[in-house]
C-alpha cells in the first residue's frame, strides 16, 4: 500500500465527491504526526445529499425487497473482501488510529468481517412468531426500518462501524455512515471494497467530517432518517438524543463507561492479573468498556497491587507497527492532555502515582502522543478521578473488605456499561452479576463476545441494546398481522 498522503472524499450514492463548499481537513498519524491524507470536510449540504441518496436507494432500489438470503450472499462477499484486504486495512487503521498492528490483523479487522457474516446469517435464519388461535392466525413481520444514520467512534474504527452497518444492512436498511474525523481512512476504503463486492449503489453512503451543525447535523435531525445509532461520549450522546427527539426518531446510544473490576481474595491471581491488565491498558485505555476502577479485597491487596504494577511496568509502549508493542499512542494531543490532567487531579485529591504518570518522549516517541500505563492508589470512590471517564491508560486501585462493600462501590456510579469480576466462588459470581447495575458482566475474563448477546449500558452509558435479536428489534419495524380463516 502506498504511504503517500491520500485524498479522501465522500461516497454519496454512486459518486465519490468533494464537499459542496470544498472544505477539507487533515488526518495525521498519532505515532509521529505525519500527514496521512486530506479529507473532505462535510457540511450540512453533504449530509442532506447523503440522506437523499440513501432514501432513494431504500424507496426505489432493490436492497429492501431482496430476500434475507440474497442480502446474506452479498454481505458474505463483502466480508470476503475484508479478509482479502486484511493487512491493508489493518495498516490503515494502525496509522490512522495508533492501534497495534498485530491486534488489527488478528482481531479487529477479522471481527469486522465476522460482524457482516454473523448478521447476514442471523437475518437469513431468524424465525418469525406465529400465533394460531382457532379461526385466527396472527404472525409478526420484520420489515426494514428505512434509512439509518450510523455515527461511529475512532477507538475501534472499522470494527465498531461494522457493528452498526452490518445489522442495518442485513435487515434491509440503507445506511449513511459517518466515521469519526480522527479516523476516516478505513471507512472510505471499506466502502470501495463493498461496492466492488456487489453492494448496490446508494445502500451504503459514507460522509466525512464533524458533528454539531456540520455534516452530522442532518444525520440526527432530518425527518427522512428512520434510525440513529451512535457510539461516543455521553455528552455528545445527549445532543444526538435531543436532535432525534424532535422527530421521535428511535436511537441506539452506546456511550461512556467507568467500569469496576472486582478481584476477590479467592481469585486465581494469575488470571485476575492478566484480566486486569487487558481490562484497562489494551487499546491504550481508550475503550469505553475498560475496567478503570480496580477493586481489590483487602486480604490480597498488597500482593495483587505488586503483581499488577510489575506487569504494567513491563508492557511495551511504542510504535504500533512494531512486533511486541502492547500499547500505541493516544489518538491526539487533546486526549493526552486530558489524561495527564486527570493524573494531576488524582494527586491533588490525595492519590499516589505508583507507576507512570508522565508523557513518554524517549526512544523516538517525542512526536507522538504516548502515555505509559499508570497506576494510582490512595483514592476512594468519591474522587473525581475514580468517577469520571478518563479514556486513557490510568487505573485507580481501591481496597474493599466485604462482598456487599464491593457491590456498593461498583454500583456507586452514574455509568453502567460493563463490569469485571474475578472469583472462584460461582455462587458469588452469579449473585453479583444479578445485582450489578451494568449492561455486561465478565467473570474471570474480559471482552469475550457472543454476538447474540445484548450490547449496551445502563445509566448515562447509553440507551438501547444491539446484538442478535436486539439488533433486529432496532433495525426493523415489527408488524403484527392477524388473519381470520374461513371455516
Amino acid at each position: 500500500m502506498s504511504t503517500a498522503p491520500q485524498q479522501v472524499r465522500h461516497l454519496i450514492g454512486a459518486d465519490w465527491t468533494d464537499s459542496a463548499d470544498g472544505a477539507v481537513f487533515e488526518t495525521r498519524d498519532p505515532h509521529d504526526g505525519s500527514l496521512l491524507g486530506t479529507v473532505a470536510r462535510g457540511g450540512a449540504a453533504d449530509g442532506e445529499r447523503a440522506i437523499t441518496a440513501a432514501r432513494t436507494a431504500f424507496d426505489e432500489g432493490p436492497w429492501p425487497s431482496m430476500t434475507p438470503k440474497e442480502r446474506q450472499r452479498v454481505l458474505h462477499a463483502v466480508a470476503d473482501a475484508i479478509d482479502a484486504h486484511r493487512d491493508e486495512l489493518a495498516l490503515l487503521e494502525t496509522r490512522d488510529a495508533g492501534k497495534v498492528l498485530g491486534h488489527m490483523q488478528h482481531a479487529e479487522i477479522p471481527r469486522a468481517a465476522q460482524n457482516l457474516r454473523f448478521f447476514g446469517d442471523y437475518a437469513a435464519m431468524a424465525a418469525n412468531d406465529a400465533y394460531p388461535d382457532g379461526a385466527l392466525l396472527s404472525y409478526v413481520l420484520h420489515p426494514p426500518a428505512g434509512v439509518v444514520s450510523a455515527i461511529s467512534p475512532w477507538n475501534a474504527p472499522l470494527m465498531l462501524a461494522s457493528w452498526k452497518f452490518a445489522p442495518a444492512l442485513a435487515f434491509g436498511n440503507t445506511v449513511i455512515l459517518k466515521p469519526a474525523p480522527q479516523t476516516p481512512l478505513t471507512a472510505a476504503r471499506f466502502a470501495e471494497l463493498a461496492l466492488e463486492a456487489g453492494l448496490p449503489e446508494g445502500v451504503l453512503n459514507v460522509v466525512q467530517g464533524f458533528g454539531g451543525d456540520e455534516v452530522a447535523g442532518p444525520l440526527t435531525s432530518d425527518p427522512r432518517v428512520d434510525r440513529i445509532t451512535f457510539t461516543g461520549s455521553t455528552a455528545t450522546g445527549k445532543k444526538v438524543a435531543g436532535a432525534a427527539a424532535q422527530n421521535l426518531t428511535p436511537i441506539s446510544l452506546e456511550l461512556g463507561g467507568k467500569s469496576a473490576n472486582i478481584v476477590f481474595d479467592d481469585a486465581d491471581l494469575d488470571v485476575a492479573t492478566d484480566v486486569a491488565i487487558k481490562g484497562v491498558f489494551a487499546g491504550s485505555g481508550q475503550v469505553c468498556l475498560a475496567g478503570t476502577r480496580l477493586l481489590v479485597q483487602r486480604g490480597i491487596y498488597d500482593e495483587f497491587l505488586a503483581r499488577f504494577t510489575e506487569k504494567a511496568q513491563k508492557l511495551v509502549v511504542g510504535d504500533p507497527k512494531q512486533a511486541g508493542t502492547f500499547m500505541g499512542p493516544l489518538i491526539e494531543e487533546p486526549a493526552l492532555d486530558k489524561v495527564h490532567g486527570y493524573v494531576e487531579l488524582a494527586q491533588s485529591e490525595g492519590g499516589e502515582v505508583v507507576t507512570g504518570g508522565a508523557r513518554l518522549t524517549d526512544d523516538g516517541l517525542a512526536n507522538g502522543f504516548y502515555y505509559p500505563p499508570t497506576v494510582i492508589t490512595g483514592l476512594t470512590n468519591i474522587a473525581r478521578t475514580a468517577r469520571e471517564e478518563i479514556f486513557g491508560p490510568v487505573q485507580t486501585v481501591i481496597p474493599f473488605d466485604t462482598e456487599d462493600e464491593a457491590l456498593r462501590i461498583a454500583n456507586d456510579s452514574d455509568y453502567g456499561l460493563a463490569g469485571i469480576l474475578c472469583t472462584q466462588n460461582l455462587d458469588r459470581a452469579h449473585r453479583l452479576a444479578a445485582q450489578w447495575r451494568t449492561g455486561m458482566v465478565w467473570i474471570n475474563c474480559f471482552f469475550e463476545r457472543d454476538l447474540r448477546l445484548p450490547f449496551g449500558g445502563e445509566g448515562i452509558s447509553g440507551v438501547g441494546r444491539e446484538g442478535g435479536q436486539y439488533s433486529r428489534e432496532f433495525f426493523t419495524d415489527p408488524r403484527a398481522v392477524t388473519l381470520r380463516l374461513r371455516g
